[in-house]
């Protein structure tokens, strides 16, 4: 049986359809466009573990080796990052880095509260 578009298009349209749920729609756009911001954005959920994980390490020195050990180690890292910002390359990096990053967040401005602001305004023309 061979159709040509004007009877494929009429065949199409003679099939009978359900209707969709009620609230289909609402509930897809509460699922995906409407749906509330997260409490915790990625940022603050790396810095709570980093503090935690610092936090259980410190608790672990103190139980484990008592004030010596964790004075020898809080020393040794304190000996580490002298001799890392010590050096005039690193400094130089450091510096050209946190530069670019000012520069280019006056020219650009922050990109992501005005998508978030958009994204989480209600329609209420639909």
């Amino acid at each position: 049986m061979k159709m040509d578009d004007g009877e494929l298009e009429r065949a199409i349209l003679a099939l009978p359809l359900e209707e969709p749920p009620a609230g289909l729609r609402a509930s897809i756009l509460l699922a995906t466009a409407y749906r509330p911001a997260p409490v915790f954005s990625l940022w603050d959920l790396a810095g709570i573990g980093a503090a935690g994980a610092v936090a259980i390490w410190l608790v672990a020195l103190l139980v484990l080796g008592g004030g010596s050990l964790f004075v020898h180690t809080l020393e040794l890292i304190g000996s580490f990052a002298s001799r890392f910002f010590s050096n005039a390359t690193t400094l130089a990096w450091l510096a050209a880095g946190g530069a670019t990053a000012i520069w280019l967040s006056l020219f650009t401005g922050p990109q992501t509260m005005g998508l978030l602001s958009y994204r989480s305004r209600r329609r209420t023309s639909r």
